[in-house]
């Protein structure tokens, strides 16, 4: 029986290919791209968190959108990739971030967090769960994308993944599709509770 993937193996990935999803070549990946850039909006946004940025295919395509892009990685493999995916926007920024773990800045307006979710335990989504909630501003968006079939190396199951993960936030959400297909899901929520400073 194979084991979930850890950072171990992740970098490994990273440092034996620089592309080893084709994250940047498929065409499913392109679509689902697309649908994360839909989920943010077509208007230009202020501070963007991106979680598990891997090898930074989505990053480069946020970072075009967004006025400050935290781009943040668990691996130091996947964290010069990304940095080399976004060089051409000096706003946007790649960093290493352990999840769970804290971000970068206090408060995001969009947090794009991309086929991570099913390789955390439910304990440390929880966590990531409601650090994103405290992190996002009042009406922000939390932008979700994830496959909806089990792979052999994810710790949870895929089914249900974005639903458990608001669940855990304790906060109320506007939720709609962003785009789907047979294998996976973009979610966009919105925060729909004021919070006083």
């Amino acid at each position: 029986m194979t084991s979930p993937i850890d950072l171990a193996g992740f970098a490994a990935k990273f440092a034996g290919d620089d592309d080893p999803w084709r994250t940047f070549t498929a065409r499913d990946e392109a679509v689902k791209r697309a649908a994360i850039l839909h989920a943010i909006g077509h208007r230009p946004v202020g501070r963007v968190l991106e979680l598990a940025s891997g090898n930074g295919s989505n990053s480069a395509a946020i970072a075009r959108m967004a006025l400050r892009l935290d781009a943040t990685e668990g691996t130091r493999e996947g964290v010069d990739l990304t940095a080399r995916a976004v060089a051409a926007w000096p706003r946007a920024c790649a960093s290493l971030l352990v999840l769970p773990g804290r971000p970068p800045r206090l408060v995001y307006d969009v947090i794009v967090i991309a086929e991570i979710l099913y390789y955390l335990s439910a304990r440390e989504m929880a966590r990531v769960a409601r650090e994103m909630a405290a992190r996002l501003r009042p009406g922000g968006i939390i932008v979700l994308a994830h496959h909806r079939i089990d792979f052999y190396d994810f710790v949870q199951h895929a089914a249900g993944i974005h639903a458990r993960f608001l669940a855990e936030t304790g906060r109320c959400w506007t939720v709609r599709t962003a785009g789907r297909t047979g294998r996976w899901v973009v979610t966009a929520a919105r925060d729909g509770m004021t919070r006083s400073r």
